[in-house]
C-alpha cells in the first residue's frame, strides 16, 4: 500500500517498493490546477443536489391533480432550472480560465485550451470483492486485504494525477490494472454491488453505474484531458517546447478518438461520440497552432518566397479553427459545449485569417519584380495562394505593373483589418474571453500593424480603385494527426495474481470449491497422467486407481500439492512436486468447472440527438454511504433506460445529456491483452 501523499508539491512520488504504482499529487496543495479542481467539486455537489430537487418536484408534477399544488411546483421549477443555469455557466467559467494552465513563463501568444479531469467519489471495493474471493473462488478473502488496498489507493491517486508523463504513466497503469479486475470480478451476468459515479465535465451532472466500463471510459477521457494539460503547459517560445505541445495534443486527440471508437455507449455527454468528435477536432487545431508558432519562432523574413509559405501555413491555421467552430455550432453539441470556447475558435479563425491577407499585402507591397528576379517562380508561387483572382487580373501582369499589385495589397489590407475588427467585436462580447489580458493584447497589436502598413500605401485616389480581396487558399507542408496510445510501453502487474492464471480463474467461469484428495502412489504409478500449463490438469484418470477411489476426476485441475500452491506451475514442475514425496501419502486440492450458461447483459444505451430529457434519478438517490455492502445488489434497469419510458413526461429547460433503449448486442468485453482492439459498450 502508498504511504502518505507528499505535504506539498505536485511532483510525482517513486514508484512503491512492489513497484505497482506511483502516488498522485498532494489534492491539498495550493496550486491553480487544484484550486480549480476543488472549485469543480464543490460546483458538481450543487448540480446534483438541484438535480435531485427538479427530480422530485417533476415526480410531484406528474402525480398531482391540484390546481393550487402544481402552481406552486411549477414556481419551484422555475427556481430550479435557474439555479442550474447558473451552476452550469459557472462550471463554463472554470473550463475557460485557461490562464491557469498556462506555461508561467512571460508569453506573448494567443491561450490555448485545456480539458478539466473528470470527477468522481470515492469507491470502497472492499466488501464486494472480498464477497466474491469467498463466494466464487472459495479462497479466504482475508488473505487479499492487501491487494484490494492497493487497488483503493491507486484509484484514489488517479484523481489528483500530477502534470506530466508520470501522471500520465499512472493513469494508463490503473486503467490496465482495471482489464484484470474486470475478468476477475465482473461476472456478465450480474452486478457485484460495486456503484461508480462521474461527473461530466461540462454539465456537472452525475452518471451512476455499477459497470466498470463507466469507470474505464472516464479514466480515458482524464488521461486525453492531462495530455491537453500538458501541452498549454509547455513553453510556447522555445523549439522544444512548441514540439512538446504538438506531440501532447497529438496523443490527446488520439486518446479521445481511442475513446469514441472504443466505447460506443457512453452515458456521459462528455464522452458521447458528438463532443469527443468535436474535442478532437479542436486538439488538433492546437496542434496546427503550435505548428505555425514554431515555424515562426526565430522571426519570420520580409522575403517573398518566406512570405508565401507562411502566409499559406497561416491560412491553414485559420482554417482549421473555422471547422472547429462550425462543429462546435452544430446540434447537439452547440447546447453543452462552453460558450467561450466556440468564441475562441471563432476568434482565432478570424486573427489567422487576417495575419495570412497581411502577410500576402507584404508581399505585394514591399517586394517589386526586379530585372534579376525569376519571373517564372514567383508567378508560380503567387498563382498557388489563389483559387481565382478578380476580373481583369492576372498574376503576371500583377507582379509587373505596379498599380495593380498596390492595389490588390490594399485590398488584402483591408481585408485584414476587416478580420482583426471583427476578431476583437466577438471578444468584447463574451465576458470570459474579454478578461483574458493577453488576448486582448495579440488582437489589438495584430490589428494596430495592419492599421498602420494600409497607411502608409494610402493615397487620394484610393476610392476610385476599390477591388475585392481574393479568397487565400490554404495549404501546409506539416501533417497533423491523431497519436493512438501506447498502451503496451506501461508494464502492469496483476494485483490479484495470486488467484491463479486469468485464462482459467476468471468471473465468467464457475469453479467447485477446492476438494482435498489424498493419494497414496501404487508402485511408484499416480493413475493419470497431467496436461495443460498453468494450473495442470488430470486426464486419462484409471478407474481403478486409489486417485479415482478418493474422488479424482478427469478433467480436475491440481491446484495445490502438499499444501503448496501450484496454480502458475507447469506439467513438469507438478510431477517434480508428485516425485518428491516418493511412496508417502501426499494431499492434493483440486477443483472442477462447473458447466453454466453465461447469458450476456442485454442492457444497451444510445443517444437520441434531438430529445432534451432529465437524467433518471434511480442511481442519484444511492450514495455510497446508503449502500448495504453485505447484502448483493439486485439486478436492476439502468437508470437510461428508465428514462426512455418517461421520455414524454419528462420535463426540463436545462439541456442535459439524452438517450434511449437501443437494441442489446453481445460485446466481447476488453481484457489487458486485448486493449488496442476491442469494442465495448457501457452496458
Amino acid at each position: 500500500m502508498t504511504d502518505a501523499l507528499l505535504p506539498r508539491g505536485c511532483q510525482a512520488a517513486e514508484p512503491a517498493a512492489d513497484g505497482y504504482f506511483r502516488k498522485g499529487c498532494n489534492p491539498l496543495a495550493e496550486t491553480g490546477r487544484s484550486k480549480l479542481q476543488n472549485q469543480r467539486a464543490v460546483l458538481n455537489q450543487q448540480i446534483l443536489k438541484a438535480v435531485r430537487m427538479r427530480a422530485g418536484a417533476e415526480n410531484l408534477l406528474r402525480a398531482t391533480t391540484n390546481n393550487k399544488v402544481r402552481e406552486q411546483v411549477l414556481l419551484e421549477l422555475s427556481f430550479v432550472n435557474s439555479d442550474l443555469q447558473i451552476l452550469k455557466e459557472e462550471l463554463e467559467g472554470l473550463n475557460i480560465s485557461v490562464e491557469v494552465y498556462q506555461n508561467a513563463e512571460e508569453t506573448f501568444s494567443i491561450p490555448l485550451v485545456p480539458l478539466g479531469l473528470k470527477e468522481t467519489k470515492d469507491v470502497d471495493f472492499t466488501l464486494p470483492l472480498k464477497d466474491f474471493i469467498l463466494e466464487h473462488y472459495s479462497q479466504d478473502s482475508s488473505e487479499y486485504e492487501d491487494e484490494i488496498a492497493d487497488l483503493m489507493d491507486l484509484r484514489q491517486a488517479c484523481r489528483t494525477p500530477s502534470r506530466d508523463e508520470a501522471g500520465i504513466e499512472m493513469l494508463i497503469s490503473y486503467f490496465l490494472q482495471l482489464g484484470y479486475v474486470e475478468n476477475r470480478f465482473f461476472p456478465p451476468t450480474r452486478h457485484i454491488g460495486v456503484l461508480f459515479t462521474w461527473y461530466d465535465s461540462f454539465t456537472g451532472v452525475p452518471v451512476c453505474q455499477q459497470n466498470l466500463l463507466l469507470e474505464k471510459a472516464s479514466i480515458l477521457f482524464n488521461i486525453g484531458a492531462l495530455y491537453t494539460q500538458i501541452g498549454t503547459r509547455c513553453n510556447r517560445q522555445t523549439q522544444a517546447g512548441l514540439e512538446n505541445a504538438v506531440d501532447a495534443f497529438q496523443k490527446a486527440a488520439g486518446v479521445l478518438s481511442y475513446l469514441k471508437e472504443t466505447f460506443t455507449h457512453t452515458p456521459s455527454y462528455d464522452m458521447s461520440p458528438a463532443m469527443l468528435n468535436v474535442l478532437v477536432k479542436m486538439m488538433l487545431a492546437q496542434a496546427r497552432e503550435c505548428v505555425f508558432e514554431k515555424i515562426g519562432l526565430s522571426g519570420i523574413r520580409n522575403e517573398f518566397f518566406t512570405l508565401v509559405k507562411m502566409t499559406q501555413e497561416v491560412a491553414k491555421v485559420g482554417e482549421v479553427y473555422m471547422l472547429v467552430n462550425t462543429a462546435m455550432n452544430q446540434e447537439p453539441v452547440k447546447e453543452n459545449i462552453p460558450y467561450s470556447w466556440s468564441k475562441l475558435a471563432q476568434i482565432k479563425s478570424d486573427h489567422y485569417k487576417a495575419l495570412a491577407h497581411y502577410f500576402i499585402a507584404t508581399i505585394l507591397c514591399d517586394h517589386e519584380l526586379q530585372p534579376g528576379d525569376d519571373e517564372d517562380q514567383q508567378e508560380k508561387a503567387l498563382s498557388q495562394l489563389y483559387d481565382s483572382l478578380p476580373e481583369g487580373l492576372m498574376v503576371l501582369a500583377v507582379l509587373k505593373d505596379k498599380v495593380q499589385r498596390k492595389q490588390l495589397g490594399k485590398a488584402h489590407l483591408r481585408q485584414a483589418i476587416v478580420y482583426h475588427e471583427e476578431a476583437l467585436r466577438v471578444c468584447g462580447l463574451c465576458k470570459k474571453l474579454r478578461n483574458i489580458e493577453v488576448l486582448q493584447e495579440v488582437l489589438t497589436a495584430a490589428h494596430k500593424r495592419s492599421l498602420l502598413k494600409y497607411a502608409q500605401q494610402e493615397t487620394e485616389d484610393d476610392f476610385l480603385s476599390l477591388i475585392q480581396a481574393p479568397d487565400i487558399l490554404p495549404k501546409t507542408e506539416h501533417k497533423i494527426e491523431t497519436i493512438a496510445p501506447q498502451f503496451s510501453k506501461v508494464k502492469v502487474k496483476d494485483f490479484f495474481h495470486k488467484l491463479g492464471p486469468l485464462t482459467v480463474f476468471s468471473a465468467k467461469q464457475r469453479w467447485t470449491a477446492p476438494r482435498t484428495i489424498c493419494l497414496h502412489p501404487e508402485a511408484g504409478e499416480l493413475g493419470f497422467s497431467l496436461k495443460g500449463g498453468s494450473p495442470v490438469q488430470v486426464y486419462c484418470l484409471d478407474p481403478l486407481c486409489s486417485a479415482a477411489s478418493a474422488g479424482l476426476k478427469e478433467g480436475d485441475y491440481i491446484v495445490s500439492v502438499g499444501g503448496m500452491d501450484c496454480k502458475w506451475l507447469g506439467v513438469n514442475e507438478v510431477l517434480e512436486k508428485l516425485k518428491s514425496v516418493g511412496k508417502q501419502p501426499v494431499e492434493l486440492e483440486v477443483i472442477s468447472c462447473q458447466d453454466t450458461a453465461a447469458s450476456l447483459h442485454s442492457k444497451s444505451a444510445t443517444y437520441s440527438m434531438g430529445m432534451q430529457k432529465t437524467y433518471s434519478l434511480i442511481c442519484l438517490a444511492m450514495d455510497e454511504d446508503k449502500i448495504d455492502h453485505t447484502k448483493k445488489a439486485p439486478l436492476k434497469l439502468p437508470f437510461l433506460s428508465w428514462g426512455t419510458k418517461n421520455r414524454q413526461k419528462a420535463a426540463s429547460t436545462l439541456c442535459l445529456p439524452s438517450a434511449v433503449a437501443g437494441s442489446s448486442q453481445n460485446k466481447k468485453k476488453l481484457s489487458p491483452f486485448t486493449l488496442l482492439n476491442s469494442e465495448s459498450s457501457l452496458y
